[in-house]
């Protein structure tokens, strides 16, 4: 699978959580904790895709405009990373206040999505190449395989 396609399908189950996250009730406290479980893995493991791959590559082989572009792009991530999802993390899952901060988050992650999708991920076609696309694929997908290994192990030694 070229990068571009992996990391679309990983939005795609990020929309997903996010969407099933904010459609929960204050009475559904297991689901809701499942749910950001898996969203923060999801999350974790996408970030690291795009800032140790395809992030870098996209800013080598661009000018000042993608500079700029893979600048923003960090920046919103270190946004939902550092700022927002530990805020939800310590959120009462029954309280309207966690309803709230899913919703800015949910809105964060589709406009940071929509931006990649329409904005950097053709320029990351054109810049690339097939060729390159699938050369990142494959190491995304590496690198997926051992995230997931090790959070795994992580979650049994917990």
């Amino acid at each position: 699978m070229n990068a571009i396609d992996l990391l679309k399908a990983d939005h795609e189950k990020v929309k997903a959580l996010l969407t099933q996250l904010s459609e929960s009730t204050e009475r559904a406290l297991k689901k809701r904790m499942e749910l950001l479980g898996k969203l923060e893995m999801e999350i974790s493991i996408h970030t690291r895709l795009e800032e140790e791959i395809l992030y870098p590559a996209f800013k080598a082989a661009g000018t000042k405009e993608q500079d700029i572009m893979y600048f923003e792009a960090k920046e919103e991530h270190r946004t939902v990373d550092s700022l927002v999802l530990p805020d939800l993390k310590i959120t009462d899952p029954g309280s309207p206040e966690f309803a709230g901060r899913v919703k800015v988050v949910k809105e964060l992650l589709e406009h940071h999505i929509e931006e990649e999708e329409t904005e950097m991920f053709p320029q990351a076609k054109k810049l690339l190449g097939k060729a390159k696309l699938d050369e990142l694929g494959a190491q995304m997908e590496a690198m997926k395989a051992s995230c997931k290994k090790e959070m795994a192990a992580g979650n049994m030694a917990a």
